[in-house]
This record gives C-alpha cells, sequence and structure tokens, in this order.
C-alpha cells in the first residue's frame, strides 16, 4: 500500500523559542537554520516510528481489499476516515460510504466487511482512503518522549552542522533519540 501527504502538519511539535531555549541560542540569526532542523527532525521520528505527531491528512492507496477485512494505517495513529473510492476499468472513482468500515483508533486499523464493497476494476490503486491521522492539533498532544528526541536531534544537527570532508567520520545519531523513539515504532512483518 502506498500513501501520499495531502495536508501537512500546521505546527511543529517545538516552539521556535522552546527550541532555541534548548539550545541556549539567544540571538535570532539562526531562526531559518533552527526552524529546519525542527521540520526535519520531526520527519526524522515519524519516518522512525512510522507515526504522525501532528494532525496531518494522507491518501492511501490499494489494488485491492484485504481477505481479512482489516487494514493497518500508517502513518498512526488513526483520527479518521474522510473518503473512500474504488475505481472501474475505466479508471472512474465510485465513493464508498464510510460507514461501511469501524475504525479501531488504538491499533490505527480499519475493519470492514470485503464481501460488502466493490471490487476495484483498476489492476494498480483501485482502492484510495483519504485519512486524518496523528496525536493531535497542537504540540501539546505529542508524547513527551517524542518531542525530547526532536530536540536531541535539533540539538545534534545544529552542533555538527559542517560539511563533512570525504574519509571523515560522519557524527552518529545519539543513542537517547534511539532509545526515546523505540517504545513508539510499528513495525511491520
Amino acid at each position: 500500500m502506498s500513501s501520499v501527504l495531502l495536508t501537512a502538519p500546521a505546527v511543529e511539535p517545538l516552539s521556535l523559542d522552546e527550541a532555541k531555549a534548548f539550545l541556549r541560542v539567544e540571538h535570532s540569526d539562526d531562526d531559518a537554520v533552527i526552524a529546519a532542523l525542527m521540520a526535519g527532525s520531526r520527519i526524522h521520528v515519524e519516518s522512525q516510528t512510522r507515526r504522525a505527531l501532528i494532525t496531518q491528512s494522507w491518501r492511501l492507496a490499494a489494488d485491492g481489499w484485504p481477505q481479512d477485512g482489516r487494514l493497518q494505517v500508517l502513518p498512526a495513529p488513526l483520527q479518521a476516515l474522510t473518503a473512500a473510492r474504488v475505481y472501474d476499468f475505466e479508471g472512474m472513482a465510485h465513493d464508498v460510504d464510510v460507514q461501511a468500515f469501524v475504525l479501531d483508533r488504538g491499533a490505527s486499523l480499519l475493519a470492514f466487511a470485503p464481501w460488502a464493497l466493490p471490487a476495484p476494476g483498476r489492476v494498480a490503486a483501485g482502492i484510495e482512503l483519504d485519512v486524518t491521522v496523528g496525536y493531535g492539533d497542537a504540540a501539546a498532544d505529542v508524547p513527551e518522549a517524542l518531542r525530547q528526541a526532536i530536540r536531541l536531534l535539533v540539538a545534534h544537527w545544529y552542533d555538527n552542522r559542517g560539511l563533512i570532508a570525504v574519509g571523515q567520520q560522519v557524527a552518529e545519531l545519539p543513542a537517547t533519540v534511539s532509545a526515546l523513539i523505540a517504545p513508539y515504532r510499528m513495525l511491520s512483518l
């Protein structure tokens, strides 16, 4: 199943002031750099955990309905299913009633009766599901361990932002970042 970001988060899990306080930066010369590091750190944590930290909209595409009637939604956590479409042989989209799905927000899972849904006619990406995911709209909604991982990444990348010459060792990410995000990783089988 593939996924495409439709609506990016409106805020970052840290404010610029929080990041600057953590870095002990008192000037505004590096504000753009710090903001970019904050976004990069959020994206890194999201990709490592397969979770959306702040509310986002995604479009998931699948070739067919799973036979067991269960569809794992990643990134997690699932907030809402906003639209479902099935494409016919001619490539025309047909809406599917979102009431046909049961949302298991805790497991970030959509459950449904596969025999009750129309089969896609298109061979690839015949099903599209639009979902809203994330912990919430505000930075305070994000688990503190993930916010701390972002702080540590911002600090690490801020301190190690120089160009790496050929033959030099690349600074490794702090082990504490991995330890902080480990409980939140969504593993796949």
